[in-house]
């Protein structure tokens, strides 16, 4: 399904599509360029647009009969989030994950795009054009940036864990409480950039684990398979594995080993309604 000839034809599309629809606009966007979607938080950019636009194009014709799941797309049309349980082979894309830092002409921000089926991550990319950044992943193949091989390693024993959280303002009044537990010894946690950018962190070992309380397979399924293929693991909120097709126990976590995970499994537990 993913051999290294496809891998890299998919990274040249990500590549091209950033240096075509992305970054011509960085820092140039005019006001009629950005609109809102859900609410004043859920921001969306021609760059996004146009972006998921041209990959949706260039990923189905490397593989013919393959279907698209992309964060614009699904917005136009929701039925078409179903296309992770069908047959075929899925790109899932996110053009722009980190939309509000993009506009704020932060360098922040990446593409996302994954290549699953049934259910199982096959290939993923992830790439921050202002930052010169690819990290690629294959299942069974490891996980790497620019070229160097990543291994998330473990947490320092006795260390304060650095968190990301889901960012309050996406987050709903249930499960700021529920992560609020981490505010305590033992954990420095703090609201989240772009997720596929703390994927990346956990990926790199720079940070020990990202808990999140939404599904949304475009945010969440390259960073998954980054930091499985670089040692790491993402576990539902009652223990088990994460399913990228949804029906997961949340808030649940990424995180650079099992460990690590659990042990915030543990607390998010105890602050659950009904846990005492």
């Amino acid at each position: 399904m993913i051999d290294e000839e496809l891998a890299a034809r998919a990274e040249d599309a990500v590549r091209r599509a950033a240096a075509v629809e992305i970054m011509p606009r960085w820092r140039q966007l005019a006001e009629e360029d950005v609109s809102s979607k859900s609410g004043p938080h859920d921001v969306v950019t021609i760059a996004d647009q146009r972006a998921e636009l041209h990959l949706t194009h260039a990923l189905t014709e490397l593989l013919p009969g393959s279907l698209v799941v992309g964060e614009e797309g699904v917005h136009e049309d929701p039925s078409s989030y179903g296309a992770l349980r069908t047959e075929a082979p899925v790109w899932i894309i996110d053009p722009v994950d980190g939309t509000r830092q993009f506009v704020r002409g932060g360098r922040g921000f990446c593409t996302l795009v994954t290549l699953a089926r049934h259910g199982e991550l096959l290939a993923s990319w992830t790439y921050l054009p202002a930052q010169n950044l690819m990290a690629t992943a294959r299942r069974g193949a490891g996980a790497w940036l620019n070229g160097e091989r990543l291994r998330t390693g473990s947490p320092e024993p006795d260390r304060s864990l650095d968190i990301a959280l889901t960012h309050p303002d996406f987050a709903t009044e249930e499960h700021q409480k529920i992560m609020a537990a981490l505010y305590t010894r033992g954990f420095e946690p703090r609201p989240t950039g772009s997720v596929g950018v703390e994927y990346l962190r956990v990926a790199r070992g720079h940070l020990d684990a990202l808990v999140y309380s939404w599904e949304k397979a475009w945010d969440h399924a390259a960073g998954l398979l980054l930091v499985a293929e670089a040692g790491g693991v993402a576990l539902a909120g009652d223990g088990a594995p994460y399913r990228i097709t949804g029906g997961n126990a949340l808030p649940f976590t990424a995180a650079r080993d099992e460990r690590t995970a659990r042990r915030i499994l543990t607390v998010l537990a105890a602050a659950r309604p009904g846990s005492a």
